[in-house]
């Protein structure tokens, strides 16, 4: 009786613990058939079948635990992948290029290199570790209509970018609460995890990867804008990547735009996007122009890039998408988009066209 008593109290138990807790399978699945063209002698055009054209390919596990007294746990796992071809995304180990390694043709498994970070939070804010997303990403992501994703989104990702400029690895991050009146930001630091005394080449790089990145926001009602502001260490010359951004929801149009001032050494860059996204129907009218130039001496390198897209919700969780964008470059700068070949000597301008599905689950 004693032992039935014992084996029924264990079970309320479990049954008690499990129900603080949950564990989420996620995804998303895109199909992208994208083509790409290019201008100048010996350009040449291409077709495939890619993904990631509207929302990023992933996989991924989260669960959190309610420790009480507005205390949780979480962790979180999210791999990407290719599935046009069933390959995973590769990722980082140091922050630097030495970390990114080669993945064998054809077999690359499942990474977790979109985030895999375990964290606590409560009415302080959250303490999150791990592989994560950097401040200095999300002012491009969020304040452009095309998401950072496919052939329409911003010039500034062709430009100086840096091995963290999306995430980084061995990262110790902190998020502000969310009871702070439209106030939210976020700061990273991050570990290249050298030995104290390497050197290379004659130039200290034991703090290669190491950094520091910082964002700062306020969002009230239709109105949001941030600021970010990071540096990360290299012996070869620092990566600064530092940009503003923000976007006003008028009802009939949601208007956005950001503006990036960068450093890698010596060289500096600049940016900026001007954009919509406009409801229509069941979906939305995508809509952006930005430009990129990087500073040396003489001319310097640029492009212009406009971009026109529209996407279908066929449900809350699937859509159809479209885009179009031309780039157009000058003083030697060279982006192409969607896989063509940029030619030698003409115009050197570069078109290209996503058509694809997503599906979330």
């Amino acid at each position: 009786m004693k032992k039935s008593l014992i084996a029924l109290a264990i079970l309320a138990a479990a049954g008690s613990a499990s129900a603080q807790s949950s564990v989420t399978l996620f995804g998303i699945v895109d199909a992208t058939l994208a083509y790409g063209r290019a201008s100048g002698t010996g350009n040449a055009s291409r077709w495939q079948l890619t993904n990631s054209g509207y929302n990023s390919s992933r996989i991924g596990f989260r669960g959190v635990e309610d420790l009480g007294g507005g205390m949780a746990a979480e962790f979180w796992l999210e791999a990407g992948l290719a599935n046009d071809d069933g390959q995973g995304a590769a990722t980082n180990t140091n922050n630097t290029a030495t970390g990114a390694g080669a993945a064998v043709a054809g077999r690359q498994g499942l990474t977790f290199n979109r985030r895999s970070t375990v964290a606590l939070k409560g009415g302080w804010g959250e303490l999150r570790l791990g592989r994560d997303y950097s401040p200095q990403f999300w002012n491009l992501a969020v304040f452009d209509p095309f998401g950072y994703n496919g052939v329409g989104t911003t010039a500034l990702q062709t430009g100086i970018t840096g091995v963290t400029q999306v995430r980084a690895s061995n990262s110790i991050g902190y998020f502000l609460p969310a009871n702070l009146r439209g106030f939210y930001g976020q700061v990273a630091f991050y570990m290249g995890e050298q030995l104290n005394n390497a050197v290379a080449g004659g130039i200290r790089t034991d703090s290669d990867g190491d950094g520091i990145g910082v964002r700062v926001g306020y969002a009230s009602g239709p109105f949001n804008v941030a600021v970010a502001l990071s540096r990360t260490e290299y012996g070869a010359g620092d990566v600064k990547q530092n940009n503003i951004g923000g976007q006003w929801d008028f009802g009939v149009a949601r208007l956005m735009g950001h503006a990036a001032w960068d450093k890698n050494g010596n060289i500096d860059g600049r940016g900026w996007l001007i954009g919509a996204l406009v409801p229509m129907g069941p979906g939305e009218i995508r809509v952006s122009y930005s430009a990129y130039r990087t500073e040396v001496a003489g001319p310097d390198p640029r492009v212009r890039k406009i971009a026109l897209g529209y996407v279908h919700n066929l449900s809350k969780r699937t859509a159809l998408y479209t885009t179009y964008a031309h780039a157009r470059n000058s003083n030697g700068n060279a982006v192409v988009l969607n896989g063509a070949l940029l030619g030698v000597g003409g115009s050197r301008n570069s078109s290209g066209l996503d058509l694809g599905i997503r599906h979330s689950f």
